[in-house]
């Protein structure tokens, strides 16, 4: 190791020096004195020179002269800004926004409506009164802003926390968003699904007695609702038929009641995807008797209205041994019930129109009797034969159309004769007739092969005019039936075609409320989702009647869109106003 000094005698001189260095700072005293004839300066002693001014007039000039000139700038600028807002150039929420030092958006929309819709069902009271829990969040709050979520923008479980963050409800709720996880949600959906029979009643006792509503028609139908993953072990969900779902999807069925006051939803019943429409009806007709009868309703003067899927000779006495009037579609499966669509020519119908239309528009009947007959037991109610111009107009179009298709078809095997697979006269009578089988229309057209005086093969087709007449004689014809003898046939026509008020509220439910496709993955959920979606429905369907009740012709959805532009905006300004 290099020494930094070049000799012995400066290394001891070093050491010294740092020896001294150290025994002054160890010695040192804690405080220094000040050193003689130097005065010092307390404040409590008062100023140091008592005979100058304690302000500085230069210093305050200066600040008053800064003050009066940012005080002008302000003036300036407002003066500028207030001209543009005058020219139009600027608006006053552009000038809003300068001022402001924090603004926060709040969603309001048509919360406040529905809001008030539910709380007036009592929804949350009820739905706590059957779900009581300890946690921070009880049951029937996160049910309403399930239902809230369906009614205004329906999302994921997973995104309500995110929209419920956006909205006022945070703070009329009193409740953080973060609070609204899925799991959270998931929870509310086992705890309602065990009492979903009860939550339902309850909340439409109350609708009916706040909203009066008459419930001496009622429409029932059924749907399904498709769903995406496995569920091996769920007893609702599986493959079966349905009109509107695809038959490679999993679903299951809804059935529900509503009335023709107002298209409200008064019972609904959950079924597995592979049961039949016609199995639901008996169980309909009991649901609907106690509901009818909890209300003070007699159920003779109710009418239960369905399509084709809610009659048969069963159904037919069991309408009459509950005491319930129906009016239905009949699908003529027995010979006696077929013969009732072509025993009248259409001449007869023309004696009765249903409405001032002729041709292609036009309505028309005939009265008959149509019996029923199952296990020994014999019923007669009353019918009514429609022939439907519209109807019978669509199927001779489309008949003719599906005709010429297959001339065509025929055409072309005709074309093909003599070359390979077409040869011989059974080879061509087989693909004519293959190609007859697979039409819709080929029981319609009759086709035949042979040779002829020189050898040719030939293929001749023709019409088959008994059966074609026969079918034109049915076109545009359908049965309806009811017990209800009371009922003209005017009325039976009028509200059978009034039916379509079930269809719109599932309509609404696929497209506005979004119940379709669902993801859950439990039975249980999906039993209190559906109960979400249904009490969102009865809502719906309340707010839209009041609103035509008022002489405005307008549906809920339209409403909803109307407000959403609504929004509470919190300013804090510069000077934290």
């Amino acid at each position: 190791m290099k020494c930094a000094t070049e000799s012995r005698s400066k290394q001891v001189l070093v050491w010294l020096v740092w020896a001294i260095v150290g025994v002054v700072s160890v010695c040192a005293p804690g405080q220094t004195t000040a050193l003689m004839g130097v005065v010092t300066h307390h404040r409590r002693d008062g100023p140091p020179f008592p005979w100058k001014p304690k302000r500085r007039l230069r210093a305050l000039a200066w600040r008053r002269y800064c003050a009066w000139r940012r005080a002008y700038r302000r003036a300036v600028w407002i003066a500028r800004l207030v001209r543009l807002v005058r020219a139009g150039t600027l608006t006053l929420a552009q000038i809003v926004d300068l001022l402001a030092r924090s603004q926060l958006h709040h969603h309001l929309g048509a919360l406040p409506v529905l809001y008030a819709l539910l709380e007036t069902l009592r929804v949350r009271e009820i739905i706590n009164h059957h779900c009581p829990t300890a946690a921070d969040v009880d049951h029937g709050t996160v049910a309403l802003v399930l239902i809230l979520n369906r009614l205004v923008a329906p999302r994921p479980l997973y995104r309500i926390a995110d929209w419920l963050a956006r909205t006022v409800l945070v703070y009329q709720l009193g409740v953080p968003a973060e609070k609204f996880n899925d799991d959270r949600l998931a929870r509310t959906l086992d705890a309602i699904s065990q009492h979903a029979r009860d939550i339902w009643q309850d909340v439409v006792h109350q609708a009916l007695l706040q909203a009066d509503i008459d419930l001496s028609i009622i429409f029932y139908d059924l749907t399904a609702f498709a769903l995406h993953g496995s569920y091996a072990n769920s007893k609702h969900v599986n493959f079966g038929f349905a009109h509107n779902t695809p038959m490679d999807k999993r679903k299951f069925k809804a059935g529900l009641d509503v009335s023709a006051d107002g298209n409200v939803p008064t019972e609904y019943a959950l079924w597995a995807g592979r049961t039949a429409d016609m199995a639901t009806v008996q169980e309909n007709m009991e649901q609907l008797c106690r509901l009818l009868r909890s209300h003070g309703w007699s159920v003779q003067e109710t009418v239960l209205i369905g399509d084709r899927a809610n009659l048969n000779d069963e159904l037919a006495i069991a309408y009459d041994d509950h005491g319930l009037h129906y009016l239905a579609g009949l699908q003529p499966q027995k010979k006696a019930h077929r013969e009732l669509l072509v025993r009248y020519p259409d001449e007869q119908f023309y004696a009765l129109p249903l409405n001032n239309e002729r041709g292609s528009r036009g309505y028309w009947s005939r009265p008959c009797q149509v019996t029923f007959k199952h296990e020994g037991r014999q019923a007669t109610h009353r019918g009514l034969v429609i022939l439907s111009g519209p109807m019978r107009s669509a199927l001779r179009k489309g008949r003719a159309t599906k005709l010429r298709a297959l001339r065509q078809e025929l055409q072309e095997v005709q074309a093909k004769i003599g070359k390979p697979y077409h040869r011989t006269v059974e080879a061509v009578q087989k693909r004519a007739n293959t190609r007859i089988k697979k039409s819709p229309v080929g029981k319609f057209l009759r086709a035949h092969a042979y040779t002829d005086a020189q050898g040719q093969i030939r293929l001749q087709w023709w019409i088959d005019r008994s059966t074609l007449l026969l079918a034109m004689r049915k076109d545009g014809r359908y049965l309806l039936v009811t017990n209800d003898w009371r009922l003209s046939l005017q009325r039976m026509f009028d509200l059978y075609r009034q039916k379509d008020g079930v269809e719109k509220r599932f309509k609404v439910s696929k497209s506005d409320l979004k119940v379709s496709p669902i993801y859950l993955h439990k039975d249980e959920r999906i039993e209190g989702m559906l109960l979400i979606n249904m009490l969102a429905l009865l809502a719906y369907s309340l707010l839209e009647r009041q609103v035509r009740q008022g002489g405005l012709q307008v549906t809920t959805r339209r409403i909803i869109e109307r407000l959403d532009s609504l929004n509470v905006i919190e300013t804090v300004c510069w000077d934290d106003s």
